[in-house]
């Protein structure tokens, strides 16, 4: 098929990198890993940091703007299959392909789209609403979580969905990686407010309390929140824990390999990417049993998931795999083999044919 794909809140092509970017364009791989032919249908970034009117009005222009390109495009050149959106929420819903897709008679597919009923307050309910017509249009909503989808599920009980799990391309990480030291933890996060700052506030305060162990840490991210991040690290030894800034995704690998434990609370995480490639290079991962992380760390097999808002188990946790190695290990393996096998691109295109193939196109 000749696939329109399009994500409001973060471009493939965008500067920044994020989870988000990465999914955007792991999602584009696998489709055309599928045999699918894809074309960035927009650039345009419709995001909104917080519920202000006058930039909803001006990107709302903007969209328009924006389809009736495409439409002309399209009465050109022919209209796509189908159109794809990555990612649309309440801060970044989708205004250009529903309308697009309607009008040409097109199929619409989300994938990873959400759904927070607390969210709908003031102009972030008007934003919802658009999200759910859209999920109400689409011939299928792909959803990474049976948190997102029983989400979109109680809002919009009629629509169409299908399940496809979070995966990583492992093509970086087929090496046998060398072992790693399995004293040195690992975590790789950007430094942002929120979540973000929260997770590092957490990490910091359960290293804290196992100084007594012989651990050290690298960091792999950067952001506007660095200075305080590093802030709630003052009280540990610094030569413990190596900094190592933002780099570049092809050389995320190596970091991990040289790690034996990936360390990461993951407040708010829809899922966390990082986790996904921690165990490929067959790191096991110790996190909360918060939000989506469940859906991609498995329990007692590649890691240890703990209570919310509990320091001190999750200092444990660390402890517990620094202190037995032969119970790393088995995890250490287990993780590589959960990615390698059931989480990759190859796992993923498989999937979506699978889900795509079910879908008439004229």
């Amino acid at each position: 098929m000749r696939i329109a794909f399009y994500a409001p809140l973060k471009s493939p092509n965008h500067p920044v990198a994020s989870g988000d970017r990465q999914m955007a364009r792991m999602l584009v791989k696998a489709l055309e890993h599928g045999g699918h032919s894809v074309e960035l249908a927009s650039e345009l970034r419709f995001y909104l940091r917080e519920p202000d009117s006058k930039s909803f009005d001006a990107l709302k222009i903007k969209a328009r703007e924006e389809a009736a390109r495409l439409a002309r495009l399209w009465d050109r050149d022919g209209k796509p299959d189908l159109w794809f959106t990555y990612h649309p929420y309440y801060k970044a819903p989708d205004l250009i392909g529903p309308e697009l897709a309607l009008a040409f008679g097109v199929p619409y597919v989300t994938a990873e789209a959400s759904y927070s009923r607390r969210r709908n307050t003031g102009l972030w309910a008007d934003t919802q609403a658009l999200v759910a017509r859209a999920v109400e249009q689409a011939v299928l909503n792909i959803c990474f979580t049976q948190r997102d989808r029983q989400g979109l599920a109680d809002a919009v009980p009629d629509a169409a969905f299908g399940m496809l799990s979070p995966f990583i391309d492992t093509s970086l990480f087929r090496e046998t990686p060398a072992r790693g030291c399995p004293t040195r933890l690992v975590t790789v996060a950007m430094m942002r407010p929120g979540d973000k700052v929260e997770s590092y506030r957490m990490l910091a305060q359960a290293l804290g309390s196992i100084g007594h162990l012989p651990w050290t840490m690298s960091v792999v991210g950067d952001g506007p929140a660095r200075e305080e991040i590093k802030a709630q690290f003052a009280g540990l030894p610094a030569e413990r824990i190596e900094w190592l800034g933002a780099i570049e995704p092809a050389a995320v690998p190596d970091v991990l390999y040289s790690g034996g434990i990936y360390v990461w609370p993951g407040f708010g995480e829809a899922y966390g990417v990082a986790y996904l490639e921690a165990q490929a290079a067959g790191l096991p991962v110790v996190a909360q049993d918060v939000a989506g992380v469940p859906e991609v760390v498995r329990d007692g097999q590649a890691g240890f998931l703990t209570p919310p808002d509990d320091v001190a188990a999750f200092a444990s946790a660390i402890e517990r795999l620094l202190a037995r190695n032969d119970e790393r290990s088995i995890m250490a393996a287990e993780a590589r083999r959960f990615i390698l096998e059931e989480r990759s691109l190859g796992a993923a295109a498989a999937r979506l044919a699978e889900l795509l193939a079910k879908i008439p196109v004229s």
